[in-house]
């Protein structure tokens, strides 16, 4: 991997300088925490698993990729501090379920995992992944594996010390987990993988275009 820094899409497409740089990422800070918030609304509930379709797989990885991995980081931890101090922010979370105990339920190794992935894009978007097809593809499924491996990890152990384990229907809790937390969302991830490796490569054309 090349170790070259370059600019990631918010720095290039709204530079600042001094105090406006401040004002720059406390908007983005605010915006970021939004999108993410909206993008997890959207979601399409998968009963009995625990982990619905959302959208918030790819606005976070997006957000990472755009902001880079200081701004993305801080972005994805002010969102989780908010979930946490109880405001309905969470895919599934709601006025009951909300807050830490939300947090420690079974999604929330995926939360761990938007975490860490958030960072990795920042940084692969530092390195310039972000600005071709090919290596986006890479960043986007580097960014998946690290929010599905805390995620399914947790899910297994919340699924057993929770007795969730289905013994009629699943062989196993990895298979139970597998149904619950990986194989309705294979295809979904695909198609928001194809989506991003192909926006950000022509958001950065784009900008090459307007600059030259």
């Amino acid at each position: 991997m090349s170790t070259a820094t370059h600019s990631v899409l918010s720095e290039r497409l709204w530079a600042t300088e001094a105090h406006g740089l401040w004002i720059k990422r406390a908007i983005l800070l605010i915006v970021g925490v939004a999108v993410l918030t909206i993008a997890a609304k959207i979601r399409v509930p998968l009963w009995p698993s625990p982990v619905p379709v959302t959208l918030g797989t790819f606005a976070v990885l997006s957000i990472g990729a755009a902001y880079g991995p200081r701004l993305g980081l801080g972005t994805i931890i002010a969102y989780m501090a908010i979930g946490a101090m109880g405001f309905d922010v969470f895919a599934s979370s709601s006025a009951e379920n909300n807050g830490i105990a939300y947090m420690l339920g079974g999604s929330g190794g995926y939360l761990l995992g938007y975490v860490l992935a958030t960072f990795a894009l920042g940084l692969l978007a530092r390195r310039g992944w972000d600005r071709s097809v090919a290596s986006m593809s890479v960043a986007m499924i580097v960014g998946n594996a690290l929010i599905y491996i805390p995620g399914l990890l947790w899910l297994a152990t919340w699924i057993n010390s929770n007795g969730y384990f289905d013994t009629a229907t699943y062989a196993s809790v990895f298979e139970q987990t597998m149904v619950w937390g990986l194989t309705p969302f294979i295809i979904g991830d695909i198609l928001k993988l194809a989506v991003a490796a192909m926006i950000f490569p022509m958001i950065w054309k784009l900008v090459g275009k307007a600059r030259g």
